[in-house]
């Protein structure tokens, strides 16, 4: 999304992006960017938490309006809930190393069927 916001920029079309991958973002410089210390994949907050999701895109529109210039961070202070998911989140652990090896074989497989087929 980072390069996609960074195109439509170059072409005159306002963006903010709203995620929680700082680093990446960072690292392509988009204009605007409101940081939300969420789970990767739940940038506008929890699932079915329509009061939360609401002020978190109303707090990228208001940094639509008041970033005029490149780079402007803002961070959201909305808060996930506790912080076990950081804890958690992507742990690899006695309990869960085997699942997590099995999955890694699957993906391997699929994705060496796919080169096959795309090379044939």
């Amino acid at each position: 999304m980072s390069l996609v916001a960074r195109h439509l920029e170059a072409n005159g079309i306002p963006t903010v992006i709203i995620g929680s991958a700082f680093d990446i973002v960072e690292r392509c410089q988009v204009p605007r960017f409101l940081f939300v210390d969420f789970p990767l994949g739940n940038p506008c907050g929890k699932p079915y938490d329509l009061e939360m999701q609401n002020r978190i895109v109303e707090h990228g529109l208001r940094l639509l309006e008041r970033a005029t210039s490149g780079w402007h961070v803002e961070t959201s202070g909305e808060q996930w809930g506790n912080d076990d998911w950081k804890r958690q989140y992507m742990a690899v652990t006695d309990d869960n190393r085997q699942e997590l090896a099995q999955m890694g074989e699957a993906l391997r497989a699929k994705r060496a069927k796919r080169q096959k087929r795309d090379i044939e």
